[in-house]
């Protein structure tokens, strides 16, 4: 969905799909001890996968998701459809979670339009905070 625009790879260097623990802690740099205490779809999985995308690409903005598009993997504690999204820059790390309903390509489709509707928020409020120094 980033790249569906032409010209963007002026703003977009590249994506990992980090989709397996190993992926996550040897591509992305997950800590091994973060998967292992809060598990792969949680609020501090996908913090780090954001900071790594930005360390991995060298970028101002890291976004990351991580989630349970199912049908299978839920839990009681994680239900399919737990999903949280992260944004980080250098002055900002902040992770939503959500709890999407429906069928797996629907609950793949809204967590990729809530990620991109907070990253508009981010951006937005990184230009006027930027704006606001000059």
């Amino acid at each position: 969905m980033l790249t569906s625009v032409s010209g963007s790879s002026k703003y977009f260097s590249g994506g990992i799909i980090a989709y397996s623990n190993q992926v996550k802690h040897r591509i992305v740099g997950v800590r091994s001890e973060t998967l292992k205490k809060y598990g792969a779809v949680s609020a501090e999985v996908a913090r780090e996968m954001a900071q790594g995308v930005c360390r991995r690409f060298k970028t101002d903005i890291g976004l990351a998701i991580t989630g349970i598009a199912g049908p299978l993997g839920g839990t009681s504690k994680k239900p399919v459809g737990t999903v949280y999204i992260c944004i980080t820059t250098e002055q900002y790390v902040c992770t939503e979670h959500h709890l999407f309903s429906g069928q797996r390509d629907q609950i793949r489709k809204a967590a990729c339009n809530k990620a991109l509707h907070f990253l508009k928020r981010v951006l937005v409020k990184k230009h006027d905070s930027e704006a606001m120094k000059t």
